[in-house]
């Protein structure tokens, strides 16, 4: 009896939740970005963000919440009302890296968001300075296995996506190198540009810029095919790493116990943003490949990539800073 009148009160107080969801939306929405402004997640964000505005007829207007790796802003949007009023743009590191690397993360990450959609992805690649005498990730792996300790490369910190990204590389081809950690992954770039470090993996939103200047050499992208902005760099399967890839996230998510109409309509509108040719060409122009899954999919994306991190960073001791 008290299990069914338990039932009973949920059910009860969901019927205004689900009144809503007919009415939804009938003022702006609130997407909290957990990142700085100027990252790729956020320059992504604004852009579907307009879209879904155009669309619905209700702004959805972004809120850059930074600070701890994204768990301030994380934390923001799973106390936040269920109603659809307030979502995440999340990256696959706030949802898949940071819980594997606090223990002490505040929300469940796979039980405390709803998943709404992969938006898009962040391709990477392996870069070099310009002149290295690396001309392909053949000669870089070569190199690396013939003075094992010897070569090193930079991320953005400890436990940042360009250390998870590298240890993974490390630990398919069987290298030992050296991790050089900077504070953050610009700098990082930078460091390889200015021949600080030997090698960085990085997304190519960030890298962009320097490799175009002549800065950096892109050895390999770890995309499953190649790239039509690189049409002349091989991918990691190309070179002598089959089956190996990666990337990073702008992904949509909505406190749990968001009515389902509601997931739906967001995804619905996420789907129709990213189909839009133009949006397309300015996500692919800022390095993020447009995608736009169901919310199932993506729920079951984050939880095998939740579980793969573990196992990385556990295997290679990885802290954060």
């Amino acid at each position: 009896m008290k299990k069914l009148n338990r039932l009973l009160l949920t059910a009860l107080l969901a019927l205004p939740l689900v009144g809503m969801a007919q009415n939804y939306p009938n003022k702006p929405i609130k997407m909290i970005i957990p990142l700085a402004t100027g990252s790729a997640v956020d320059n992504a964000a604004r852009l579907v963000a307009q879209k879904m505005s155009d669309s619905m007829g209700q702004g959805v207007v972004i809120e850059n919440l930074p600070g701890s790796s994204g768990l301030v802003g994380a934390d923001r949007v799973a106390r936040s009302t269920p109603d659809g009023y307030t979502i995440g743009g999340f990256n696959d590191s706030i949802l898949t890296m940071v819980p594997n690397l606090n223990p002490k993360t505040p929300w469940n990450a796979l039980t405390d968001f709803a998943p709404v959609s992969l938006v898009g992805t962040i391709e990477w690649g392996l870069v070099v300075k310009a002149d290295s005498p690396y001309r392909t990730l053949s000669d870089f792996l070569a190199a690396a296995k013939a003075a094992p300790g010897k070569l090193n490369y930079g991320s953005g910190g400890n436990g940042s996506p360009q250390h998870i990204a590298m240890a993974l590389v490390a630990g398919r081809a069987n290298l030992d190198l050296v991790h050089i950690p900077y504070k953050g992954a610009t700098p990082a770039a930078v460091g390889v540009a200015a021949g600080e470090v030997d090698a960085s993996m990085q997304g190519l939103g960030t890298v962009t810029s320097l490799i175009q200047a002549g800065k950096l050499r892109l050895l390999a992208v770890s995309t499953p095919e190649r790239m039509p902005q690189y049409p002349s760099v091989p991918t990691f399967q190309e070179s002598g790493m089959p089956g190996f890839t990666f990337n990073s996230w702008f992904a949509m998510v909505a406190p749990a116990g968001t009515p389902a109409p509601i997931i739906k309509r967001l995804n619905d509108e996420v789907r129709k943003a990213v189909a839009d040719p133009e949006l397309q060409k300015q996500l692919t122009a800022i390095g993020v490949t447009p995608r736009g899954t169901s919310a199932a999919d993506f729920g079951a994306a984050t939880k095998k990539q939740f579980e793969l991190y573990r196992k990385v960073i556990q295997d290679n001791k990885i802290t954060a800073d």
